[in-house]
């Protein structure tokens, strides 16, 4: 659901292309060229341009060379450049790959330059995205949550009243979607959310007072806790809260493919920044919730997070420059009116609240959650340790196995964490 899926988006007439060439074509007459990397589609692409165009408009001696692709071999592809010594002045940076190139001494840390890049209009749950111990290694490029959004055209349809979005129990999403699974006569499931992705189990893991990931980079998750996350899966497809195991397929990660844009799932969790795509998908009538338990869970299991990362390579050779450029993503009004909140809401809370009025009603809808959010005590993200890729490909195979009963969830937890403790080297 979160894996940010894009198109190569050739012809757009960007600066620069997709797919990573290298950065040294250097132009002449003594100005400067940034080689800026990302992934995404035509349309990011587009948005992205534009606030550029403003970057190099107000810094006359700097152009912006800018190569981006699909999200599948970026991280092999970035990986390739740093290790033929030609890494990109600024990069987007996954968290799951953050702290192999920040303990391998790859990337700047902005706590030396603060008087160059201002991070201090950021909350305390943003600026720790991107930290590793005492050293901070980049800026979010956006800000997302994750949310439960219902359609209440079916829930209306169906006579099924919504709970209470801030004091709801699992219990109470799993008794709501049993309800609509009965009131449709099984036309449309009450609720489906993935077992597979990461970020879910991550916040249901702090919801019983553990970390996924601690800050030593370890497996902090119990045998217990992602026992209970597969139980909750299985009593929920038990009782017709969920639809039957095999019925969600792989159709395609945008929200338009959906089975919640196709009507036959009433509710689901979603990455926030894709509230409004998700909304028009399934017809306007959607609302947003927090997560189920947050408020029966040992603590909080939300969290602020982001799609990905700003960061700056140690070995850029315009340091200052690319320095620059990512102070004015961070910091700068026009850039965000350009790009909206194609990657979340902006980090900065400032920039944040002053473009909030200017969003459609459903960006707008998400960026008050966010704000809201980070007034909270919230448990921290920490950065994910190198093997992560791993444990999520596990998650996705072991999840399989549990949906068609071929395992139990006690045999796939304690499978998954052997797997997830073998990953990370612990």
């Amino acid at each position: 659901m979160i894996r940010m899926a894009g198109l190569t988006g050739l012809g757009l007439g960007l600066t620069g292309c997709a797919g990573f060439g290298g950065g040294d074509d250097e132009p002449e007459g003594g100005t400067v060229q940034l080689n800026m990397v990302w992934w995404g589609d035509a349309k990011r692409a587009a948005k992205t341009q534009a606030a550029l165009d403003i970057f190099q408009r107000e810094n006359a001696g700097i152009t912006v060379k800018v190569e981006y692709q699909d999200s599948g071999p970026y991280k092999d592809k970035l990986a390739t450049r740093f290790a033929a010594g030609d890494p990109p002045d600024v990069m987007a940076m996954r968290m799951d790959s953050l702290r192999e190139y920040a303990d391998r001494g790859a990337l700047l840390d902005l706590n030396q330059h603060s008087s160059a890049v201002d991070l201090s209009g950021l909350s305390e749950s943003a600026r720790t995205l991107a930290a590793v111990g005492d050293k901070t290694y980049g800026a979010p490029a956006g800000l997302n949550a994750l949310g439960f959004v219902v359609n209440k055209t079916l829930t209306d349809r169906f006579g099924v009243r919504i709970p209470d979005g801030d004091t709801w129990s699992w219990d109470d999403l799993a008794a709501f979607a049993r309800d609509v699974t009965r009131a449709s006569g099984r036309k449309v499931y009450g609720t489906h959310f993935d077992h597979a992705t990461l970020a879910n189990l991550i916040a249901f893991t702090r919801q019983q007072g553990e970390d996924f990931y601690t800050a030593d980079g370890t497996l902090g998750a119990s045998e217990a806790t992602v026992a209970a996350w597969f139980e909750l899966g299985n009593r929920m497809r038990t009782d017709g809260a969920f639809p039957p195991a095999g019925f969600i397929e792989e159709v395609g990660s945008s929200a338009a493919q959906s089975y919640l844009a196709k009507g036959s799932i009433a509710s689901q969790i979603i990455p926030t920044n894709n509230f409004l795509s998700y909304d028009e998908a399934a017809g306007g009538n959607l609302t947003l919730l927090r997560l189920p338990g947050e408020t029966q869970g040992k603590r909080r299991g939300q969290s602020v997070d982001c799609p990905h990362l700003w960061s700056v390579a140690a070995a850029s050779k315009h340091r200052d420059e690319a320095l620059k450029l990512l102070n004015f993503l961070v910091n700068d009004l026009e850039a965000a009116k350009a790009t909206g909140t194609t990657r979340g809401v902006p980090a900065s809370t400032k920039i944040a609240e002053e473009l909030k009025p200017t969003l459609a009603p459903e960006d707008q809808v998400a960026t008050e959650y966010l704000t809201n959010l980070q007034k909270e005590n919230l448990p921290r993200s920490y950065t994910y340790p190198p093997g992560s890729s791993k444990i999520q490909s596990s998650l996705e195979s072991i999840a399989t196995e549990v949906e068609f009963k071929r395992q139990t969830p006690q045999q796939a937890a304690r499978a998954f964490v052997d797997a997830g403790r073998k990953a990370l080297g612990r």
